[in-house]
């Protein structure tokens, strides 16, 4: 659970985000902080995340203060191997410049506990979360948990095995000359490469003619 309760305001874009890593839903405090969690959310090396995980104490002009980081993200280890957890503030830059006498005394308590814990801290700015790869993980999550039809699923397995690497515009003319036959495996192919069957680059603007290949 939360260690702090977000508080829903008219000032900022809050809310709650319906989460598959985070316990149902994980709540946000601005649209930045949603943009994070959508890459979490669509990112296949993050088992699970925690909004708002822990309360660190830190001094400044003489008084004892708390602070609570925005995120720790638990990710998937390689081979076995055990991958340090992220603890994460979310800010934008412009308020980093502005308030940065307040926040740099935080930064340094998140940097002494990640450090304590064996985390690695991270500071993520719009320039960090709002990427393309963002942009295709949008589009990319409504079809994340919708169920495959396995005839259309073996189809485009099958021909994108043959074709070894195309684009999804070529892969479907390969399959079916009509296009509205194409139109209703379309579908099929985004759910494909949401769910991790079929690999293309994310940090490259999703398109018909991104190429994309069978994942290993």
């Amino acid at each position: 659970m939360p260690v702090r309760a977000i508080k829903y305001n008219y000032r900022n874009i809050t809310g709650r985000l319906a989460s598959s890593k985070s316990e149902g839903t994980a709540e946000f405090e601005s649209s930045l902080e949603r943009d994070y969690l959508t890459i979490l959310e669509f990112n296949p090396s993050v088992t699970k995340y925690e909004v708002q995980p822990v309360r660190l104490w830190y001094f400044l002009d003489g008084k004892e203060r708390s602070y609570t980081p925005d995120v720790l993200v638990h990710f998937q280890g390689e081979s076995g191997k055990p991958t340090p957890k992220w603890l994460v503030e979310v800010k934008y830059r412009e308020d980093l410049r502005e308030n940065w006498h307040w926040y740099k005394h935080r930064i340094k308590a998140a940097f002494r506990f990640a450090k304590a814990e064996g985390y690695l801290f991270h500071l993520m700015t719009e320039k960090e979360i709002r990427t393309t790869y963002l942009s295709n993980a949008r589009f990319l999550l409504r079809y994340r948990n919708l169920p495959i039809d396995d005839p259309h699923f073996h189809v485009l397995i099958d021909k994108l095995e043959m074709l070894r690497e195309t684009d999804p515009d070529t892969l479907l003319t390969a399959i079916y000359l009509d296009p509205w036959r194409r139109a209703q495996v379309l579908h099929v192919l985004w759910q494909c490469v949401a769910q991790g069957y079929i690999g293309t680059d994310l940090n490259i603007p999703l398109t018909m003619r991104s190429r994309i290949w069978l994942s290993q």
